[in-house]
């Protein structure tokens, strides 16, 4: 692993149109397009397709005598309804009986983690990327750019439309409601909505400097 993808992984600033980010972009966008595109399969080439994108080489298990018996062996393994859109793969980690609904969106720039019997909605999207505030620095396509991990602890419930950002960790048996955008830690337990008409009077924070310390940091990561 080169240490510009290193960085990635560990939350720092990193370039993501290297050839070595884009290729392993390309790879995992393959792979979600042969499975987005496999239509009516059984439960074991689903998994097989699955495991394609996260990058998960583990053998699969030996074909049992019938059908049933077959999907029987994959019983733990997460249920994803296709479409999925995924950026790396190779960053995510998914426990068991997980399901995802269709038009999920995952961006594992650093580590997403999806504990046992979690369940996500419709076009729900969890962003661990992110670009520096500093125009200067965030430069388009030339400019670095930078992470942070998303944690989504046990028995969680995500409702249709949740977009969660980087950095955020989801307190064990949390239910986030429909149409929020996660910003901060939910605590364990908790049912959080994030209402849209808390987001809808914009108001200035602070006014960025036209270089901030992250530009003094990109240019000593070039």
């Amino acid at each position: 692993m080169s240490e510009n993808r290193a960085r990635a992984l560990r939350g720092e600033l990193y370039y993501a149109f290297t050839q070595e980010m884009v290729n392993a972009r390309r790879r995992c966008r393959k792979a979600c397009e042969r499975y987005n595109n496999s239509g009516e399969v059984s439960r074991r080439k689903q998994v097989e397709l699955w495991r394609d994108i996260i990058g998960d080489n583990r053998p699969m298990p030996p074909q049992a005598a019938s059908e049933a018996e077959d999907e029987e062996l994959f019983a733990d393994e997460p249920w994803i309804e296709s479409p999925i859109a995924v950026d790396y793969g190779t960053n995510i980690v998914i426990g068991k009986n997980v399901f995802i609904n269709f038009n999920c969106t995952i961006l594992d720039t650093c580590k997403v983690s999806i504990g046992d019997r979690c369940l996500l909605a419709s076009n729900v999207s969890l962003f661990s990327g992110t670009h520096p505030l500093d125009p200067e620095v965030r430069n388009g396509t030339k400019g670095p750019e930078l992470g942070a991990e998303i944690h989504i602890e046990e028995d969680c419930w995500l409702g249709g439309n949740v977009t969660v950002l980087p950095g955020v960790r989801i307190g064990k048996g949390s239910t986030v409601g429909a149409g929020s955008v996660v910003t901060k830690a939910t605590r364990r337990g908790r049912f959080a909505m994030f209402r849209k008409e808390q987001r809808r009077n914009i108001r200035v924070v602070r006014l960025l400097p036209s270089h901030e310390t992250s530009s003094r940091e990109a240019k000593q990561n070039h």
